[in-house]
């Protein structure tokens, strides 16, 4: 490609919309542009990544027995109905009516309509295993479309489903798809970790994320610094390994805190440690009011605690219903004395502890010295809580550290969820009509790209890892106007592009430092510069994007794909050994 004919509008000022790394520089790098919130179009050199990306999951989904498909966006909301998400799936689902009345909706995921598709050509258990992928547009209405590619509206992904006959066969296709992801982010070049997951509003019994490892990630992942373990800290265990505490019961005593609302301020105003002290949350869910007890240095784990509770709907309460289940207001409010029948679920960690502080049901005052069996009844016990650094490894018992990651991929085992309900059945040898076993496998395409560049930057733009790099190198002509210069840089870009390479000839009549900075921002992996020193020296200047200020020489024009082979080659083994 031509630099003079591609269509690459760059800009030099840092868009204000744009909130993250990846949002800036792929609109710097004119790879994308907002067409409405959370909706956008992609440019040649975004589209360019995002087609290696495509590629690469096409080879190795492939290669692990699955088969591509391309499945409508509309979908008719009968099957939504049949699945039971119609409702449920909340105002994320873009629904709307056609011309005869009937209601359907943009596609946010596929289970359903590949449902559809098997229930009506799958007859026999001679049938599976069936793995189908596809990788297509998806539309979930976000109702807060932030940081460019990472949350819109509109976007990109591969999503495959198996169907297998039984658990311990969709282990093995489960597994299968496990190892194909790991390969596709390795051959993407990304540092990333496959951590444990929950399975949310998609449903199953078990899952796994593939998050790519960058500061800017708004998951957190607990890892072990001794082990393979890791896990979203929405899902990673927390072990309560502390003694029960030894001392004789304290009487109960109203104590007055005045204007004390938080753990900070009360324990602050009491002197006493954050241990000392339970938290009381109310919660409304489809199960009823929830009250839920953590100690005061910890954390709550909604995603914990909706498990637990197995509900479909779960989110704090408001004051009223607050006042309603306690007395009490915001700040106040405490296990003892609750009004009426109401589920208390305590933290594991709070099962040894003694003569403890909490809420007193009353503005402006606390308890002390409340123990359980005594001043009220023994809660359920259960780990509902966010791990810590001072948690041990949940598998090892090492230390536990915290990394941010960015979702790029997610796996699940959905059992028979959606094919009990939407009737997709197989018989089996005995001729016994019998519920297919699923899973589903997603990458977000245009979050693969996105994550890439917030992983791989400097302050100069992109540095694209070279599998997914929009282009493998770019030939910087310095002055299209010298004869000798041109010359060589077509002679070398001809070279090239018989050799394989994927290259860019930047011939525009443009200032060297434009052209330099271009290169950077763009994130190409090599720069070849043709310059005087082919004049003078029969020599161009090679620049990998990920060195500072200056370069080497070579004599490339002897044996150009010969040595440009050799610098990849060194760039791909460079990037293994960092893994």
């Amino acid at each position: 490609m031509r630099y003079s004919k591609l269509f690459l509008p760059t800009i030099k000022e840092v868009p204000a919309e744009a909130e993250v790394i990846s949002h800036k520089l792929m609109l710097r790098a004119g790879m994308i542009r907002k067409l409405a919130s959370g909706l956008y179009s992609y440019l040649p050199l975004g589209l360019r990544s995002l087609k290696k990306v495509e590629g690469i999951i096409r080879q190795e989904m492939n290669a692990a027995g699955a088969q591509e498909v391309l499945l409508p966006m509309v979908q008719p909301a009968e099957l939504w109905q049949e699945s039971g998400r119609w409702e449920h799936y909340g105002k994320e689902l873009l629904r709307m009516k056609d011309r005869h009345e009937r209601d359907y909706c943009l596609g946010p995921t596929h289970e359903e309509v590949i449902c559809a598709l098997v229930r009506h050509e799958v007859r026999s258990y001679r049938d599976l295993p069936l793995n189908l992928y596809q990788i297509q547009t998806k539309f979930r209405d976000e109702i807060r479309p932030r940081f460019g590619l990472m949350r819109s509206r509109e976007f990109i992904m591969k999503d495959a489903y198996s169907f297998d006959v039984d658990d311990e066969a969709l282990d093995k296709t489960y597994q299968a798809m496990y190892r194909a992801y790991c390969r596709i982010f390795d051959r993407c070049g990304l540092n990333f970790r496959p951590v444990e997951a929950d399975t949310g509003s998609i449903g199953g019994h078990a899952s796994h994320e593939f998050m790519v490892i960058a500061d800017t990630g708004e998951d957190i992942i607990a890892c072990c610094g001794s082990c393979d373990y890791s896990a979203n800290v929405e899902l990673a265990p927390a072990l309560s390994d502390e003694p029960g505490q030894d001392a004789p019961d304290e009487a109960m005593r109203r104590v007055h805190t005045p204007g004390k609302r938080s753990v900070e301020e009360v324990t602050g105003y009491l002197g006493i440690s954050p241990k000392c002290l339970v938290k009381t949350l109310v919660f409304t869910s489809d199960k009823g009011p929830i009250v839920a007890l953590v100690r005061g240095d910890h954390n709550i784990n909604e995603v914990k605690l909706k498990r637990l509770l197995r509900a479909e709907r779960l989110e704090l309460a408001d004051n009223l219903t607050v006042s309603s289940v306690t007395g009490g207001e915001a700040g106040f409010i405490g296990p003892v004395g609750l009004k009426g029948r109401v589920r208390v679920i305590g933290d594991n960690a709070l099962k040894g502890i003694k003569n403890f502080v909490t809420g007193a049901n009353e503005s402006d005052w606390h308890l002390a010295g409340v123990n359980w069996g005594r001043d009220l009844a023994w809660p359920e016990f259960s780990d509902i809580r966010l791990i810590t650094k001072s948690d041990p490894c949940p598998r090892c018992k090492g230390g536990i550290e915290f990394k941010r990651g960015i979702e790029v991929g997610h796996v699940f085992k959905l059992g028979t969820k959606y094919s009990e309900a939407l009737d997709v059945t197989y018989l089996d040898e005995a001729g016994v009509a019998r519920p297919i076993v699923m899973g589903c496998y997603g990458i977000g395409v245009g979050r693969t790209v996105a994550a890439a560049i917030e992983q791989n930057h400097d302050e100069n733009g992109i540095i694209f890892p070279r599998p997914i790099a929009p282009f493998e190198c770019v030939i910087s002509v310095v002055d299209v106007t010298d004869e000798a210069m041109m010359s060589a840089g077509e002679r070398l870009y001809g070279d090239l592009l018989e050799s394989g390479f994927d290259v860019l000839l930047d011939d525009r009549r443009e200032r060297p430092g434009v052209k330099f900075k271009d290169a950077d921002l763009t994130g190409i992996p090599l720069r070849i510069t043709i310059g005087r020193r082919i004049k003078e020296e029969g020599r161009v200047e090679l620049k990998l994007r990920t060195q500072g200020k200056g370069g080497a020489t070579s004599p490339l024009l002897d044996d150009a794909a010969a040595e440009a082979a050799v610098i990849f080659k060194a760039m791909d083994h460079m990037g293994s050994a960092l893994k």
